[in-house]
C-alpha cells in the first residue's frame, strides 16, 4: 500500500511491537528486503500463521509488494480449517514460527527467515492443482461463517486502499496517531482498520502479542489484562468485540476506575452492543461507536463518530460506501467489493452486493441492522421476528451478558440465557427478562428461558469470532 500514498514521513513511527519501533523508512527497508527474498521463490500464494507481531505486518506489505497473494491463517483455525484454506488455495509456501505449522505432507523445503528480528519457517509447499483466481487478487481473507469449513473471498489492493482511505478521511478530524491492534492481524477488520488506514495518516500501529492484551484464540479474553495494557500502550484508538466491550466495562465497574484518557475513539463491530451497554461503556470513559461491515465490503461500512452519532445504530456510511435496503428489506452495499468468492465462478457482477442483513436507514441516514435475513424467525402465528432484534434487548439487562433465542413454528418465544456472572440467580434473570418484555411488542416477548450449562463460546456454540451458532445451542439445551 506504501506506493499509494506519500503521507507518512520516512521519520515516523509507523510499527510499535512493544520491544521496538520502526520509523516509515526502516519499515519499508525490511518491507523491501523481504519482498526480494519472496520474489526468489517464484510464489503465487504466501500463507503466514502468525500472532500478531511486527513480523506479520511486514509480511503483508512484502507479500504485497513481491505480487503475492496473501493468505493470512488465523491462529485460532483448527488445524482442519487451516488445512482446508492451504488446499483451497493451493498455496505455495507458508511463513510461520518453528514448530507451530500444522503436519504438512507437502513440504519440500524449510528455509529460516530472520522477518523484524524474528527466526520464521518459510516452508515451501509441493506443487498442486492450482484453482483459478479471480484476476487482480491480493488477498484472501477467510470468513469463519456459521459451520466449520471456512469461505474464502478474494480481495483487491484497491478494493482494501479504497477502504483503509475512508477509515482514514472520516477519522482525520480525531487526530488519532496511535492504534492498538486488539484483533487478530489475521481478521480482515483489523488489518484494515489497524496497518492500512494508519499508514495513510502517518499514525503508528502498536501490534504486541495477543496474549499481551489478554486474548487468547478466539473467545477468552481476561479484561484486567487488556485494561494494563490498553494504561501501557496509551493508544488513541482501538476495535473491539462486543464481548471484549462488556468485559471490559465491568472490570472498570468493580474497580470503581475510568478507562485511560488518551482514547479517542474505540469501535466495536461483529454484532449489536445494546443501548445499555453503550451507556455504560461511556459511563467509564470508553468512547465507544458502532460500526457495520462485511469482508465482502473488504470490511467496514458504517461507522457512529463523535458528532455523528446514535447509539443503537451502525452509524452512517462511510466516504468509501454506498448502502440502500431492497423491497425485501435486506441491506445492499456498494463501493470497494470483493471480486468473488474463492472457488466460486460467480463474483459481484453488479454494483450491488446483497448482505444478508436485514435493516433499515433512517432519515438521518444512520442504518439500523436488525439481524440475519437467514434466522428470521417466523412463529405459529404468522410473525416475522429477528432473534438478534430480541437478544440486542435482553442483553441490554446488566443481569445478561448472552441471550439466543428461539421459536421458529411456535406459538412464542424462549430463551437460553448466559448471566452476566455467576453470582446473578435465576430470579434475578427471570426479573431482567420481564424487564426486556416490557420494551418489546407482544409477539417478540419471551415466554420461558433456561440457564445456559455450558460457557458462551465453548462446546462448538460460537465461531471463531464469537458469533453464536444455533444449532448447536438449540440442541444442547434441548430438553428444556
Amino acid at each position: 500500500m506504501a506506493h499509494r500514498n506519500e503521507i507518512a514521513r520516512a521519520d515516523a513511527i509507523a510499527l510499535d511491537d512493544g520491544s521496538r519501533r520502526w520509523s516509515e523508512a526502516e519499515l519499508d527497508e525490511e518491507v523491501e528486503t523481504l519482498a526480494a527474498r519472496l520474489s526468489t521463490c517464484q510464489l503465487r500464494v504466501l500463507a503466514t500463521l502468525l500472532d500478531n507481531s511486527a513480523a506479520w505486518v511486514l509480511a503483508d506489505l512484502a507479500a504485497a509488494r513481491a505480487g503475492l497473494v496473501h493468505l493470512p491463517l488465523p491462529t485460532f483455525f483448527t488445524r482442519d480449517q487451516q488445512l482446508h484454506a492451504l488446499a483451497a488455495t493451493g498455496a505455495d509456501a507458508l511463513l510461520t514460527l518453528p514448530g507451530v505449522a500444522p503436519t504438512l505432507p507437502s513440504i519440500v523445503a524449510r528455509e529460516a527467515a530472520v522477518v523484524a528480528g524474528t527466526t520464521l519457517e518459510l516452508l515451501l509447499l509441493q506443487a498442486r492443482a492450482v484453482p483459478e483466481l479471480p484476476a487482480g487478487t491480493s488477498k484472501i481473507t477467510f470468513t469463519s461463517g456459521s459451520t466449520g469449513t471456512p469461505k474464502g473471498v478474494c480481495l483487491s489492493a484497491d478494493a482494501m486502499f479504497r477502504v483503509a482511505e475512508g477509515v482514514a478521511l472520516a477519522t482525520d478530524p480525531l487526530a488519532i496517531e496511535r492504534h492498538l491492534c486488539a484483533l487478530p492481524l489475521a481478521v480482515l477488520l483489523e488489518n484494515v482498520v489497524g496497518v492500512l488506514a494508519p499508514r495513510l495518516r502517518g499514525a503508528t500501529s502498536i501490534v504486541p502479542p495477543l496474549a499481551r492484551l489478554g486474548l487468547r484464540g478466539s473467545s477468552s479474553f481476561d479484561a484486567a489484562i487488556f485494561d494494563d495494557a490498553v494504561a501501557q500502550y496509551a493508544p488513541h484508538s482501538i476495535v473491539l468485540l462486543p464481548q471484549m466491550l462488556r468485559a471490559w466495562t465491568e472490570h472498570l465497574e468493580h474497580r470503581g476506575r475510568l478507562a485511560s484518557a488518551g482514547l479517542k475513539l474505540v469501535a466495536v463491530g461483529g454484532a449489536a452492543v445494546g443501548l445499555n451497554w453503550i451507556r455504560r461503556a461511556r459511563a467509564r470513559g470508553i468512547p465507544v461507536y458502532e460500526g457495520y461491515g462485511l469482508s465482502e465490503g473488504a470490511s467496514v461500512q458504517t461507522l457512529n463518530l463523535p458528532g455523528a452519532d446514535r447509539p443503537g445504530s451502525a452509524g452512517r456510511p462511510l466516504p468509501h460506501a454506498r448502502i440502500r435496503v431492497n423491497a425485501g428489506g435486506e441491506l445492499e452495499i456498494a463501493g470497494p467489493l470483493m471480486l468473488g468468492y474463492l472457488g466460486n465462478e460467480v463474483g459481484t457482477r453488479s454494483d450491488w452486493w446483497p448482505t444478508g442483513d436485514v435493516g433499515a436507514i433512517d432519515s438521518e441516514g444512520f442504518v439500523h441492522v436488525h439481524g440475519r435475513r437467514s434466522n428470521i424467525l417466523i412463529t405459529a402465528f404468522g410473525r416475522n421476528v429477528s432473534p438478534e432484534w430480541v437478544e440486542t434487548v435482553l442483553k441490554g439487562e446488566s443481569a445478561i451478558a448472552e441471550a439466543i433465542v428461539f421459536g421458529e413454528g411456535r406459538a412464542a418465544l424462549r430463551a437460553v440465557l448466559w448471566p452476566s456472572s455467576a453470582e446473578v440467580d435465576d430470579c434475578e434473570l427471570d426479573a431482567a427478562v420481564q424487564a426486556a418484555n416490557r420494551k418489546l411488542p407482544d409477539y417478540a416477548r419471551i415466554a420461558g428461558w433456561t440457564r445456559a450449562i455450558v460457557e458462551f463460546g465453548s462446546a462448538g456454540t460460537t465461531t471463531p469470532n464469537g458469533r453464536p451458532l444455533r444449532g448447536a445451542i438449540e440442541k444442547l439445551h434441548a430438553e428444556d
